[in-house]
């Protein structure tokens, strides 16, 4: 069998190409074209098949993942949008939740508003109401109003149609109708309706999901068609599958119905592939670390499982998608990274990108702006002579030197500090998010490995592990490949869900075993229209529930079997469970269950490389030359003599001491003074950082000033958002839940702000009144694992239903500082009701 995995990031194209006859691997790598991105993918599996001497029609599988939908959304770029929707509700989507996006700014900005997905004048409304709880009918559609809704939407030259009505997840007839009515107006629209796309409650999120998969169709649609009709002319005869946001693949009629799905289609692969790295090597938990040329995209697997957002967080640039995602973050980090200093006179790196046009300034490109890769060049970890992609692409280390003076000057720095420095701040932000993503989630660092993947995450994977105390890093044989590699390793896969509301203690178990058995249907179904083989096929079932009273749910895998009161009782047990994991808490309260689930799974042959051949321990043959690099040591930028070796030459059991350098042609891999890397069976490079981890926070403290100034001020304020985003899922006060009436920060010994939340500005301006006014009525009496609850208006609170909670920190034992929180709960007291001061 022969399979093609192509991976399209924001600089540059991934391509792999894996001939299991003939036990070969071929890679490529080109840049992206993102002023039509299937250009680069046709070229690109041209060029890989005649580079591994294959013919199109020989190929099996093309799996593919794309940031096509998440650009047209990121630059505002998609179709005209009609709708139709229930009488009364057509401005949803314009109010949307309380909660607003930058409770910090003068101008109060709501995008959704600003850059609707459907202008106000092309959201029209029909009369027909269905009801909950089991979806009768209370009032008829009336069929003539929609055909003149849909004449005036094609008149308007809306491209796409999004159906939105009422409840129709509980009954969809209406909407079905409505869809006929469409197709026989104007059917040469887009359709996308919502019980197709997402038969969930909440209307809001509902629509606006549906909304978004009508902006994004018709340009994901002929992007899918055009690629697939270039490859079908050079002679490819199968279906293409692309990569969906909840990381299972999908066929190309799927994804055409569904482009909303593909909303994070790109980032999602590298995950998946550094779990298959992972589990190759055999390490099951995995934090994955994906520097490309714009971005770095990170991503935990315990167990190598995928952990998914949670359905209310899974937002798209403005707007808020309701889809399965799996829970990545992606920050501004990249190679391409530009370093400047701020209005306020702070040294940073990120977000803004060089990209790949022009690129760094060492591309030769006309970048003038110092980025990360150019640091890596003037730190000598990158060779002018090499360049990259093996050498088809040169540097040129005047180029960045020039760039980066005009930076280290400014800084009253020389030019190697400031290139250290820059790569400091921007190693720092990357470990913030890791930490946001897995540490301060329940995941102890020292049981993961950490996967270098992407074309920069060798570069940096050792320095960011020994901060984690990470002991080890893996570096797969390709990693600038891994997210395509990662398309190879997965499974086809779709989802099917019903909202089911029931209070456990008094569910209808012959209703729920007779919509849990539909939804299996839908699923085995769908396999074999997939034409999935039976030994193949899969099903699983899971659920979404709360403890009664909460306004968000925790997915988890349920029992199989009967559906029981024994199953019932299986259910709530992994529901304690996984809130437990999720938020290190159960309470012994009433278990809501909201939505039921099932994912049809049509499983891929396993991906299995040849393993590589043994040596003898000694990695000289494969080295290139000796030269001075410049490392990190004390925050001081020290010399150190390194050696280069090719990685292509090592073979299994190989051992190489830092300093290194490892070569190839999709990346380089830097092995820090006093590291150990040894390659294993199938040609991974493992990093034995534990030697390098006890010393890292005590270098850490001697930064130059301006570094070190930045990093403590990120990770306090990633303290203070992680505080208010557990209060925020967590709570039972619908305020908060609806409007994160909320505040949180850190605070130091006198009460005096360090750093806050971006929450409810009220909230922060009251906190360190709150705070002082403890330490004004406690005095010395505050001791470590002290508590403080409050309410008082007149201490800080705003009115007496806003409670804060205080809780002092403790150095060595003395009073350093305090972490606290307040939120608008029920009312709870005073002369009248929310009193207010």
């Amino acid at each position: 069998m022969k399979r093609i995995g192509v991976d399209v990031g924001g600089t540059f194209t991934d391509l792999i190409l894996v001939d299991e006859e003939a036990g070969r691997i071929t890679v490529d790598k080109l840049r992206s074209t993102p002023e039509d991105p299937a250009r680069a993918v046709v070229e690109g599996v041209r060029a890989l098949c005649q580079k591994a001497g294959v013919q199109l029609s020989e190929v099996d599988n093309l799996l593919h993942g794309t940031t096509v939908a998440t650009n047209i959304v990121l630059t505002y770029r998609g179709a005209e949008v009609g709708m139709i929707t229930t009488e009364g509700f057509r401005d949803i989507i314009h109010i949307a939740r309380h909660k607003k996006p930058y409770n910090f700014s003068l101008q109060l900005e709501l995008p959704w508003q600003s850059r609707p997905l459907v202008k106000r004048r092309n959201r029209l409304t029909v009369k027909e109401r269905v009801t909950v709880p089991d979806g009768e009918i209370l009032t008829a559609l009336d069929e003539d109003e929609v055909r003149e809704r849909v004449r005036a939407l094609r008149v308007a030259g809306v491209d796409a149609v999004a159906v939105c009505l009422l409840h129709s997840y509980l009954n969809p007839v209406h909407e079905q109708r409505i869809k006929e009515i469409v197709l026989e107006e104007h059917p040469d629209c887009y359709l996308s309706v919502s019980h197709e796309v997402l038969p969930l409650y909440r209307e809001f999120e509902r629509f606006s999901t549906v909304a978004l998969n009508a902006y994004v169709g018709p340009r994901v649609s002929r992007y899918v068609a055009r690629f697939d009709q270039a490859l079908r002319a050079d002679g490819f005869r199968h279906g293409i599958q692309l990569m969906q946001s909840a990381g299972g693949m999908a066929t190309v009629e799927s994804a055409t119905l569904r482009p909303v799905n593909l909303l994070m289609s790109g980032p999602v692969a590298g995950l998946i592939g550094g779990i298959w790295a992972g589990r190759l090597a055999g390490f099951d938990n995995v934090v994955t670390l994906d520097i490309g040329g714009t971005s770095a995209d990170i991503g935990v697997a315990a167990g190598g499982q995928l952990r998914m957002r949670h359905l209310l967080d899974t937002k798209v640039g403005d707007y808020q998608a309701m889809i399965p995602m799996v829970d990545i973050d992606t920050i501004g980090a990249g190679g391409g990274s530009i370093a400047y200093i701020d209005e306020g006179g702070v040294f940073r790196v990120g977000p803004q990108s060089a990209g790949a046009d022009p690129g760094p300034a060492c591309y030769g490109r006309g970048g003038t702006d110092p980025t990360a890769t150019d640091a890596q060049l003037l730190l000598g970890r990158l060779r002018p002579d090499r360049g990259l992609l093996g050498g088809e692409m040169r540097l040129e280390r005047d180029l960045a030197e020039a760039a980066m003076r005009n930076l280290a000057d400014r800084l009253g720095m020389s030019v190697a500090e400031a290139a250290l420095g820059a790569l400091q701040i921007q190693k720092f932000g990357m470990t913030q998010a890791i930490e946001l993503n897995s540490v301060r989630r329940g995941y102890d660092p020292r049981e993961f490995v950490l996967v270098a993947a992407g074309g920069a995450g060798p570069l940096f994977a050792c320095d960011i592990a020994m901060e984690l105390e990470i002991a080890r890093v893996l570096v797969p044989s390709y990693p600038g490949i891994v997210a395509a590699t990662g398309l190879l390793a997965t499974d086809l896969q779709h989802e099917f869900v019903a909202t089911e509301r029931h209070q456990l203690a008094s569910a209808d178990l012959d209703r729920l075993r007779a919509r849990y058995q539909e939804l299996t249907e839908q699923a085995e179904r769908q396999l074999e229209q997939d034409g999935v083989p039976e030994d193949r096929r899969l099903v699983r079932r899971l659920a979404d529930c709360r403890y009664a009273g909460q306004g968000y749910e925790v997915r988890f895998d349920v029992p199989g079997g009967e559906v029981d009161a024994d199953w019932l009782a299986e259910l709530a047990q992994r529901f304690h469970r996984a809130h437990e994991a999720e938020y290190g808490h159960r309470f012994d309260a009433e278990i809501e269950l909201v939505n039921i689930r099932t994912v049809a799974i049509g499983q891929i042959p396993e991906l299995r490389p040849d393993r590589l051949e043994r040596g003898d321990g000694d990695p000289a043959r494969a080295l290139s030359l000796e030269r001075e690099v410049i490392f990190d040591v004390g925050g001081q930028p020290d010399r150190r003599a390194t050696r280069f070796y090719e990685r292509d030459k090592l073979l299994a059991g190989d051992r190489i001491e830092g300093p290194a350098i490892v070569e190839q042609y999709d990346t380089t891999t830097v092995i820090p003074p006093g590291l150990v890397a040894e390659i294993d069976e199938f040609g991974n490079i493992v990093i034995d950082c534990s030697a390098g981890v006890s010393g890292a926070r005590e270098r850490g403290l001697e930064l130059a000033t301006p570094i070190l100034m930045r990093v403590i001020g990120g990770a306090c304020t990633a303290i203070a958002k992680e505080m208010a985003g557990v209060l925020f899922r967590m709570s039972y006060s619908s305020i908060i839940r609806e409007s994160e009436d909320l505040g949180a920060g850190i605070f130091d010994a006198a009460g005096n702000v360090l750093a806050e939340s971006d929450s409810t500005p009220m909230f922060m301006g009251a906190m360190p009144k709150i705070v002082k006014n403890v330490i004004r009525l406690l005095g010395d009496d505050i001791h470590e694992g002290d508590v403080i609850l409050h309410n008082d208006p007149y201490g800080g609170a705003t009115h007496s239903p806003d409670v804060a909670i205080v809780i002092p920190i403790f150095f060595e034992g003395g009073l350093t500082g305090f972490a606290g929180a307040s939120a608008h709960l029920l009312d709870i007291g005073g002369a009248y009701p929310g009193l207010a001061i």
